[in-house]
Order: C-alpha cells, then structure tokens, then sequence
C-alpha cells in the first residue's frame, strides 16, 4: 500500500499516450524539500541552517557556518521550528525585538533525505532527527552533495542545552571551502552583503 495506490483511480481514467497530463511520480522517496541558509547579524553574527520537515522549518544556529570540508565539525544549536514563508526571509529585524538585526539568505536549494534504518526497520526523516542522526543530499546554490546532522548532547538536565554537529560527507562534492566569510557573503536571492542590506532596510529607511 503506500503513496502510490493514491493514484490508482486517476490514471485509471486516462490515457496517458493521448493527454499531456503528468502520471504522477514513479516513486515518492524521489520527493525533495527545501532547506535554506540565512546569515543572522544579531548578538552574535551567526548562521541559521534550517531544513524543511512536516510542514515546518527545524532550525539551526551554526556558530562558523556550513563547510565543504569533512575534516570541519561545526556545532550546530537547536532552535525553534519557522515557518516555511521564513525561506525568504531578508531583511533588518528592529532594536528591541527578538533576535534583532539584520539577515541575508546565504544559500538555498533543495534536499532529500538519506536512507536511515534502525534494528532492521526504516526511519522517516522526521524519526531519525528525533533519534539523534539525519544523513541528507543538498542541491543548493552554495552547498552541494552529503551532510549529516549528529546530536552529541541531550540537553537532559540543569544549565545542559541540546548541541549537534554539521559535517560534510566525504563525496565527490566535498572540498576545502572551510568557513564562509559572513561579513563579505553576498544573498543568493538579492546580491546584497548584511552591510548593504543594513542600509537599504535599517532605521530611518522607508517600509
């Protein structure tokens, strides 16, 4: 049974050698979703790794940023779930509101999922990050090839937060990008630095 049965009726109702209409995705473990990666100027100059599952952006603070080195493990903080509306998010977040200061889109694309199994059984992608490990494929403007995401610490207990780390699979994409310059890196969506964004958008600027 499965997703495929869904489309039973559909193509039982066409021909698909006289209409144009699509017979629907052979496989739905092909499905891709989206992920993005923001650089955040606030408190501290941050990056935000954020990936979409079940309708929602889980989300990432990466101290250093993504690279493309495997040999380079970045600690990768949880934070709260966005919505996915957030992928377009740039822009300078007023003084006094949380998380003030100013954001550019670094990187964004698409990812699937890489197969995960546990005593035998597959896990969805949404199981294996509550079961600490997710392996995924990213096809992004910067970013391309494995990752993976590791919970190293619970955050059980007093004063503990739950910490991750991020790090490149050693494929043919792999390479020695280490650590992106977040001062110098420019939006893929609008070709800004956070400086110039800071200006076009900050105090004092229309909207």
């Amino acid at each position: 049974m499965g997703a495929k049965d869904g489309l039973t009726a559909y193509r039982g109702k066409r021909h698909f050698d006289r209409t144009r209409e699509p017979p629907g995705a052979p496989a739905a473990a092909e499905d891709t979703s989206s992920f993005v990666v923001q650089i955040h100027d606030a408190s501290t100059l941050h990056f935000d790794f954020r990936l979409e599952v079940d309708g929602v952006l889980k989300s990432w603070s990466v101290p250093k940023g993504p690279s493309a080195d495997p040999h380079d493990k970045r600690l990768a903080m949880p934070t709260e779930d966005h919505p996915l509306e957030y992928r377009e998010f740039e822009g300078v977040i007023p003084a006094g509101e949380y998380g003030a200061g100013t954001v550019i889109v670094w990187d964004q694309g698409s990812y699937r999922p890489l197969p995960r199994k546990k005593k035998g059984r597959s896990l969805s992608f949404g199981q294996a990050l509550e079961d600490g490990h997710v392996s995924f494929w990213l096809d992004g403007s910067k970013l391309h090839g494995g990752y993976a995401l590791t919970r190293f610490r619970t955050g059980e207990g007093p004063g503990k937060r739950e910490s991750w780390l991020l790090v490149k699979e050693n494929d043919d994409r792999a390479g020695r990008g280490g650590t992106p310059d977040a001062r110098r890196a420019r939006s893929v969506r609008s070709g800004r630095t956070l400086k110039r964004v800071a200006a076009d958008e900050g105090p004092g600027q229309p909207g």
